[in-house]
């Protein structure tokens, strides 16, 4: 029963249009070149989550972004992930 509750709180991911698209680029330019924090929302079937960092580098083959949350800690993000970027 507790397997049937989890499950049905599962969500799909939302659908973005282009519009929606163009402004996740533009805030993710605007983190990497500037240096200035961004806050991503990343798609998690349960509870969506979020990350804070400043773009370093964005590699459009892998699909993934790398950002720097501290002075001495990053990490990749996949940019199927992202759902909203607000800078």
């Amino acid at each position: 029963m507790l397997e049937h509750q989890h499950d049905t709180a599962r969500r799909d991911k939302p659908v973005l249009d282009p519009q929606e698209w163009e402004l996740i680029d533009q805030a993710l330019y605007h983190s990497m070149e500037d240096h200035a924090p961004v806050t991503l929302t990343l798609f998690d079937p349960f509870v969506d989550r979020q990350a804070h960092g400043i773009v370093m580098q964005v590699d459009r083959q892998l699909k993934r972004i790398k950002l720097r949350v501290s002075v001495d800690d990053w990490g990749w993000i996949d940019m199927s992930e992202i759902i909203a970027a607000i800078t």
